[in-house]
Formats: C-alpha cells, structure tokens, sequence
C-alpha cells in the first residue's frame, strides 16, 4: 500500500502536466469546430433586429416572426377582454344611474303630488272660512260716529284713546271705518280729511272722491258718500273744524258752527254756518265771486265750478279748476281762495313743498303762509231740540 502511494507521488507531476495538454487540444479543437460550423451557410437565416449592412444573426426570421404575431395577438385578446370588461362596467354604471334618476323622479313626482293636495285642501279651508265670513253678520259697530262714540265710552273708559273705530249712522245700510280724535279740543271727531306727509296722491277721479282714499291713520280723503250719511242723521247739527300747520310751524284754524252736504244728486253742494277762528274765512272769501259755500262739489272729470265757458284767474284763462288746481278735487266757485285738497304741478319747481294746501285768507304781512299740513274734521253740535 505504501509503495503504491509513493509510486503516484512520483508520477503525478507527469499525470497532471500531460492532462493539461490534452485539455488545451480540446479547448483549440472545440474553437476550431466552432469556426468550421459558424462559416457555414444557413438558409433564409437572418440575424434578430437586423439593419441593413449588419452581417449577425442568432435567430431565425420566421421564428422571430411567429413570436411577434404571437405576442400581437395575446396582445389583442388581452385588449379585447378589457374592452369587453369596460363595456360590461360602463353599462352597469349607466343602469345605475338611471334607475337612481328614476328613483328621484318617482320620490319628486310623490312630494309634488303630496304639495298639491295640501294646497288643494288648504285652498278648500280659505274658500270654506271666506263663505263663513261673509255669511256672518256685519261687524258691531261702535256707534253713529266719533261724537257718539265718546258719548257711550265716556262714563266706561276714563280716556279713550284716538284710532280707527266702526260706525254705522242711521239710515244707511252698511258700515265703514272711520278715524277718531279723542283727544283733541274735547273729543269726538270724525276726520274726513287729514295731509300731512304729501305722499297720498290727492290727483284723483269723481269716484275717488265719492268713495275715499289713502290710509285712515295717516293722509287720507274719507269719501262725500260716507260724510254725507254722518252729517244728515236725523236730529243731528255737525261742526266743520279746519286746523292748519304752516311750513315754519304756526298753527290757525278755521271753524263753522254747521255743516252739511247735499245729495248725490246735487253733487254734494256744501253749506256752511258761521264762521270763527284765525285763519280767516277762505271759503267764503272776500266777495260773492269767490264766495265757495252751497258750491257743488267738483273733480278733472265732473266740472261744477261755474266756470262757463272759462274764468279769468289773474291773467290766465281757466277752463276747469279742478284741472288748474292739478286734477284735484273740491268745492269750486270760479275756483275761488279755498283748496284744501290742492297738489303742486312740478315738484322741482316747489321744492321742499310736497302738497299745495290752499287757505288763502291766512297771510302774514300779507303773504298768504304755505301750508305744511292741515286737518278736516267734523263733531256733533247741540241742537235746540
């Protein structure tokens, strides 16, 4: 065994120096083989991705071309099935939408179905409640008018207060609203005409003046029907009080012991008893030409002036007074010095003055004053009966 051993230390360097040149023949036999091969040609073979005056090719053209059809079309089924998924998702979403909008329309359809019998029910109460109204009795009235009114509350109430209160006076059929001054010079006036502020259109019709207009609390016209049936009641005289205010604020007034309108029929002519107070008496005025009571009442589409065909104011030629006075209503006699109802032509021109009140007896040095505000109103009398 030990000689065995010694015998292949000896030769080994031998063994190892004559493999190494059997594995070097190999490695120049193998290089030379492979030269011999790559020289050869091959038929229809082409190198990948080859440009013209390039000489490589390691694989073969139509190989190459059966894996890039391949890959193209797992390319497009790949493209396909996402196109089909989408389709499929695209239109489930537009399904769900559609049927959340109709599912708001059908929840919209029934709120509005809902709101419409609500108002239809409610339009029933209002229709039913308006035929109970009117099926009622007329509302109580106060008394007869603002004199009679304080008359009854006087010994109830220890002041009563000045408002709107409803009479209805003897013989008339209805009853209408009226305002009340309590507490003014004793009490128990009715106000048939009060401007103060000049924003109530005074430029109105016959009718408008037959009926009233404005606001009872404020500027107001009370209407020549209504005045007509308190001053004509049976038994009864009525004062006509006139209280003004100028533009600086000096009071006057201007009182008639009895006053009373005539008919419609006579176009409500007034008639007034004596006269007392500070402002002078415009109404009557300073002779029988400008005289203005038993006048008939006259509006721009009722003329009753007197004023046929025209009268001569200064140096102009009147042909309606009323028209002259700006479309506004009152007793004209040939116009006369009296308009209580009077509105100015051109604001720019009147500045700072919003009505033209007419009462052209109070003067000062005199300049007739201009009028700011002034109150009609009319209150029983003692009667010698």
């Amino acid at each position: 065994m030990m000689w065995t051993a010694a015998v292949l230390l000896l030769l080994l360097p031998s063994l190892l120096s004559y493999a190494d040149k059997e594995n070097r023949g190999n490695i120049n036999q193998s290089e030379l083989d492979n030269r011999d091969f790559a020289d050869v040609p091959v038929k229809d073979q082409r190198p990948l991705g080859e440009v013209k005056g390039q000489d490589s090719c390691t694989i073969p053209c139509d190989i190459t071309v059966k894996l890039l059809r391949d890959e193209k079309q797992s390319i497009c089924g790949q493209l396909q099935q996402s196109l089909l998924a989408f389709g499929r998702s695209n239109r489930k979403l537009m399904r769900d939408v559609m049927e959340a909008q109709q599912r708001a329309l059908d929840i919209l359809s029934s709120q509005v179905t809902e709101l419409m019998t609500k108002v239809q029910t409610l339009s029933l109460e209002v229709q039913r409640s308006n035929t109970e109204m009117y099926s009622m009795k007329p509302v109580q009235s106060h008394g007869r008018d603002c004199s009679d009114i304080k008359d009854n509350l006087v010994s109830v109430v220890p002041k009563i207060p000045s408002g709107i209160y409803i009479v209805h006076p003897e013989n008339t059929d209805s009853s209408f609203e009226v305002f009340c001054e309590m507490d003014y010079m004793g009490g128990g006036w009715t106000v048939m005409q009060r401007r103060s502020d000049g924003l109530t259109d005074f430029k109105r019709s016959w009718d408008g003046y037959v009926n009233g207009f404005g606001h009872l609390a404020g500027e107001h016209w009370l209407g020549l029907r209504k005045v007509f049936h308190i001053v004509n009641q049976k038994d009864t005289r009525f004062q006509l009080h006139i209280a003004l205010v100028s533009h600086d604020d000096v009071t006057s007034y201007a009182s008639y012991d009895d006053f009373r309108l005539d008919s419609e029929t006579q176009f409500f002519s007034i008639h007034l008893g004596r006269y007392a107070g500070s402002a002078g008496d415009a109404f009557r005025g300073y002779n029988q030409e400008q005289n203005q009571d038993t006048a008939p009442f006259s509006a721009s589409d009722v003329d009753n002036d007197g004023c046929n065909p025209f009268c001569s104011i200064g140096n102009c030629t009147v042909e309606s007074c009323s028209i002259h006075h700006n479309h506004t209503g009152w007793w004209f006699n040939q116009c006369g010095l009296a308009n209580l109802n009077g509105s100015p032509e051109d604001t720019e021109r009147n500045q700072g003055q919003r009505t033209h009140i007419v009462w052209d007896t109070w003067r000062h040095n005199g300049v007739p004053y201009t009028i700011k505000s002034v109150t009609m109103k009319i209150r029983r009398i003692a009667t010698n009966n």
